[in-house]
C-alpha cells in the first residue's frame, strides 16, 4: 500500500475558459472529508449569484478511494466525468474541482461542453499548488497525570503531532504520526505499560 499521496496545498485562484460566449470557471480546494463540499458549493453560489450550473468532481482516500461526479443540470456525462478525468490525470486525491458555468446564450453540444469542462479542471488544477504529503494514523491516548511526560517524550521520540490533549487525573490526548512509525510506536507504548492507546479511523 502507498504511504504518498499527491493533493493540493490550498484552494486555487478562479481560472477562466470561454467557450462561444459561456463562460467556465474553474476551482480547485483540498478536502478531507465530503461534508466539508456543502460550505464550498454554498459560498461559490454566493459568489457567483448569475451561474447556471455548479458542476464538480471529488476524490478522497488513497488505497481505496472514494469519488464523486456532479454534472448539476448538464447532459449526461458532459461535465462531472471530464473534470474527474482531470483529477485522475494529475493523480491527486483529497481533492474537489468544481467548474462554474455562466451561460453565453449558445449552446456548446455534448462535445463542446465536454472540451469546456475538461479546459476549465485542467486550468485550475495546473495553477493549484500540488503537494505530496505522507499517510498518517490518528491515535488516541489515555494515562495518569503521572506519566504525561512519559507519553509526551515517546510522542516526539516518533516525531508524532498533539492535535488535542485533557489534562486532569486521567490524561487524553489525540495525535497524529507517520505511517511508516506506527508499528515502532504502538511498540514503545506496549512496552512501557504508560498508557492505553486507540487506533482511530482517518480518511486520506
Amino acid at each position: 500500500m502507498s504511504q504518498f499521496f499527491k493533493t493540493i496545498l490550498e484552494p486555487n485562484e478562479a481560472y477562466l475558459h470561454k467557450e462561444k460566449k459561456s463562460k467556465f470557471y474553474g476551482h480547485a480546494f483540498p478536502l478531507s472529508n465530503k461534508e466539508a463540499l456543502k460550505e464550498i458549493i454554498a459560498s461559490l453560489k454566493e459568489q457567483y449569484s448569475n451561474a447556471n450550473h455548479f458542476c464538480y468532481a471529488w476524490q478522497i482516500s488513497v488505497n481505496q478511494p472514494i469519488y464523486k461526479l456532479n454534472d448539476d443540470g448538464e447532459p449526461n456525462n458532459t461535465a462531472g466525468a471530464p473534470i474527474y478525468g482531470q483529477i485522475q490525470s494529475f493523480e491527486l486525491t483529497n481533492v474537489v474541482v468544481v467548474v462554474v458555468r455562466i451561460f453565453g446564450g449558445v449552446k456548446l453540444g455534448p462535445g463542446g461542453l465536454i472540451t469546456a469542462y475538461k479546459a476549465a479542471a485542467k486550468g485550475a488544477l495546473e495553477q493549484a499548488k500540488i503537494i505530496t504529503s505522507e499517510i498518517k494514523d490518528l491515535y488516541s491516548l489515555e494515562f495518569p497525570y503521572s506519566k504525561m511526560h512519559a507519553v509526551i517524550r515517546i510522542v516526539q521520540s516518533q516525531k508524532g503531532t498533539i492535535l488535542e490533549q485533557f489534562v486532569e487525573n486521567t490524561c487524553k490526548m489525540k495525535i497524529s504520526l507517520s505511517k511508516s512509525r506506527s508499528n515502532n510506536f504502538e511498540e514503545k507504548i506496549i512496552e512501557s505499560r504508560i498508557c492505553h492507546y486507540k487506533k482511530l479511523e482517518i480518511t486520506h
